[in-house]
């Protein structure tokens, strides 16, 4: 009888999560206080406190939970993927599609609050292993040059870290999206083996 209101909650949680997540996306987080994000995801501040303790902890909360989810799609984007080359391809387009949605307000701001930017750099070094894996697969596979992948890895987890630190957006003008979209095009062109 218990677990209806708590799947309920637990469904109601993921909602207002998700709108969180929606909201701060397209317009950032520094200038909003409790009151306003209660007041335009029509809740309480109440209901605000029962996700987190904070407004810090509220945003680190919606930060895990935007990853999460898109680690999620990204795996899911190249889970029947076995071309080696289409799957980094593959993986970074998927990365790139889950960023399109983060506004420079909302990069900017995760970016300069330190709980925020430890996640975003955690995911960061994540997908950073994963294209390792890759490239050592294909590699091994015949698919790509004998190339030394621990500095094909090294390059392509400097330039994935230069993108979430905004390094990569002040010095050409790119989205983070459009980053990760350049970064594959070169990554998958400079593995394939002479024809």
């Amino acid at each position: 009888m218990t677990r209806a209101p708590v799947r309920r909650g637990a469904a109601r949680r993921t909602e207002l999560l998700d709108a969180l997540v929606e909201l701060l996306l397209a317009e950032g987080f520094v200038a909003f206080t409790l009151d306003d994000l209660a007041a335009r995801l029509h809740c309480s501040k109440r209901t605000l406190y029962a996700l987190a303790g904070s407004k810090e902890q509220l945003v680190r909360a919606a930060v895990v939970h935007f990853f999460r989810a898109s680690t999620a799609a990204v795996e899911e984007a190249i889970a029947e993927v076995s071309d080696p080359a289409v799957r980094i391809a593959t993986y970074l387009s998927a990365v790139a599609a889950a960023l399109r949605p983060a506004s420079a307000a909302f990069i900017d701001d995760v970016a300069a609050f330190a709980p925020a930017a430890e996640v975003y750099e955690r995911n960061t070094q994540a997908a950073a292993r994963r294209i390792r894996s890759f490239v050592d697969e294909g590699v091994a596979a015949g698919a790509f040059r004998d190339v030394h992948t621990g500095f094909v890895a090294d390059v392509v987890a400097s330039t994935m870290v230069r993108i979430q630190q905004r390094q990569v957006a002040a010095a050409t003008g790119l989205s983070d999206a459009d980053a990760y979209t350049e970064l594959a095009a070169l990554v998958t062109t400079g593995l394939l083996p002479d024809r």
